[in-house]
């Protein structure tokens, strides 16, 4: 009988070359700490870069300066026909109350608009320049005519371009008649009032010679408030700008004479000058309200009543009173 063999060992596993730097496949790579290091501050430091970037852009103004200058002047544009006061005069007193606004330039470009609203911006530049103690200065581009003159009369100092259009100091009211468009359809419009000239203005037919003497009297109220409000605010008397009150524009250039504007030239003349004054030196830092864009698209989508207007709103429409040339 042969003899017991003893068991052997099994043979150990084969070693990996030593050449074979990569682990086995599953085990992951094992990182040192300086990876984590630079990860982490380099996240931190994008993280930094980013909100830097945010702030430094959030400080700008529209003109390259920045919100935290204590020697600003803010220019707030008025352009287009005027018909309501609330947003020039919110941008008003907000620069008014700000102590790094030093002074406030109004960008006109506009040939007036409503009689009320124009009046009530008037009102506002007086008074925010008495409380305030803030230097307004009004800028004319192509137009500073009727209720846009109006507004500029109310600041320190009027600057327009020799080829501006200023002036046209008068009062304009109408409404329109559509009475032949009823009696065209064969409708009859019905009215119960009480009151003689409670419908004095009624769209539907023509003013009673009563009725244009009212209507008249109110015009010539308004007109003469006018005259007194830019006499005030030029600083001259009322028997002064009632001859240049016939309601015509005259150019910059013509305008000097007159007494109508204080000084030739566009928004960068006012700029500088009004930064000279008070006593700013080099470059000013500007700040401007950004413009709302208005696409096509939008103005589509939003019922485009400014291209195509409502017929319906024609029949609503009563007597308007405004300073605007046309």
């Amino acid at each position: 009988m042969p003899e017991d063999v003893a068991p052997q060992a099994p043979p150990p596993p084969p070693a990996y070359p030593r050449y074979y730097a990569a682990p086995p496949l599953g085990v992951p790579p094992r990182r040192s700490a300086w990876f984590y290091i630079a990860s982490i501050g380099g996240s931190f430091a994008l993280v930094i870069l980013i909100v830097t970037g945010i702030i430094w852009a959030a400080t700008r103004t529209a003109d390259g300066g920045s919100i935290f200058s204590m020697n600003q002047i803010a220019i707030i544009d008025i352009t287009g026909v005027i018909l309501s006061a609330d947003k020039i005069d919110t941008q008003l007193r907000t620069y008014a109350d700000d102590d790094s606004i030093k002074a406030i330039i109004l960008h006109i470009d506009s040939p007036g608009g409503a009689a009320s609203p124009s009046q009530e911006i008037y009102h506002e530049v007086l008074r925010l320049r008495q409380e305030k103690h803030k230097k307004i200065v009004a800028s004319i581009d192509s137009v500073g005519a009727s209720g846009a003159y109006y507004i500029a009369s109310a600041c320190d100092r009027i600057y327009a371009n020799q080829a501006s259009v200023v002036g046209s100091i008068g009062v304009v009211m109408e409404w329109t008649n559509y009475g032949d468009l009823l009696r065209w359809a064969k409708l009859k419009n019905v009215t119960v009032s009480a009151g003689e000239l409670k419908t004095a203005g009624d769209p539907s037919r023509d003013l009673t010679p009563k009725e244009q003497a009212y209507f008249q009297s109110l015009v010539d109220n308004m007109y003469g408030q006018f005259i007194h409000d830019v006499a005030f605010g030029r600083h001259t008397t009322e028997d002064k700008i009632h001859p240049l009150a016939t309601g015509q524009v005259w150019t910059g250039q013509q305008a000097i004479p007159l007494g109508l504007i204080d000084k030739e030239g566009g928004l960068r003349i006012a700029i500088m000058d009004t930064a000279k004054d008070l006593g700013i030196a080099g470059e000013p830092s500007l700040v401007r309200s950004a413009k709302k864009e208005t696409s096509l698209l939008s103005t589509l989508l939003s019922g485009g009543d400014d291209l195509f207007p409502n017929p319906g709103k024609l029949l609503q429409r009563a007597p308007g009173f405004y300073f605007l040339w046309k």
